[in-house]
């Protein structure tokens, strides 16, 4: 069992920028894929960011070159830096867990556990 919990949401300005967190259970945290996540209203859950339990890291276009992902397997701690927010980067942020290494995705359903997420709204 693997619990997450996600922090460093909120309301800022478009142009801002925030940093979330994720500090997660568990002693191997090292060897799980970890995602972020994100879900506007009426819209689907979608892909940010994941990093590899071999740190190979992956964006999506929406946030290629805006966001940066990190960890500090030392500390169980997962973090997404958000430059230059838009409003619509405005949705609940999830951090995830898969512990799997037999492939590196992108798709929320491969993801094995996740945290009940972060509110981040951007206004114009």
């Amino acid at each position: 069992q693997v619990q997450l919990v996600e922090s460093g949401g909120g309301l800022v300005q478009a142009g801002d920028s925030l940093r979330l967190s994720c500090a997660a259970s568990g002693r191997t945290f090292g060897t799980y894929t970890m995602g972020w996540f994100r879900q506007a209203p009426g819209k689907e859950r979608e892909f940010v960011s994941l990093n590899s339990w071999f740190n190979s890291l992956r964006y999506s276009d929406s946030v290629k070159g805006r966001f940066t992902i990190s960890r500090d397997n030392a500390k169980n701690t997962l973090f997404l830096q958000m430059n230059n927010l838009k409003p619509e980067d405005t949705a609940v942020y999830y951090c995830a867990a898969r512990l799997l290494r037999d492939k590196v995705s992108s798709s929320p359903h491969d993801y094995d556990y996740w945290g009940p997420g972060t509110q981040v709204t951007v206004s114009s």
